[in-house]
């Protein structure tokens, strides 16, 4: 008969430490978010983008780990003289980039037109 008490306590203290239940530890969440968040980060510094463009761009993730990854990203890339690498893939609803010969074309000056003579020759 104490055999059969000892047993559900048995079974509820090895469920207790389970992780396969679903029920994520809050400091395993707040570590991966801000791993996340650096990743974020690091990628946008390598991608050229100024770290207002990345808070904006990402407005979910956690600003302070977003920050520590530019950051760390731009020390790498001062350290080892790398370049940043401009984005091959447009973001939907982002306005195309202007290729070099259309930026040439529009600055070029427009002739102006000739301006009509609005001097009505009177007959009488």
């Amino acid at each position: 008969m104490s055999s059969l008490r000892i047993l559900p306590l048995i079974a509820l203290a090895l469920l207790a430490g389970c992780d396969l239940l679903g029920t994520e530890a809050a400091e395993k969440t707040a570590a991966l978010k801000e791993a996340d968040g650096k990743a974020i980060g690091s990628a946008c510094r390598h991608a050229g983008r100024a770290i207002e463009d990345c808070y904006a761009l990402n407005a979910k993730a956690q600003r302070a780990a977003v920050f520590a990854g530019w950051r760390e990203m731009d020390e790498y890339m001062r350290e080892n003289k790398l370049d940043a690498v401009a984005p091959q893939i447009q973001r939907p609803g982002s306005k195309p980039v202007e290729s070099e010969v259309a930026k040439t074309d529009a600055a070029a000056p427009i002739p102006a037109e000739p301006k009509a003579d609005k001097r009505k020759s009177h007959t009488s």
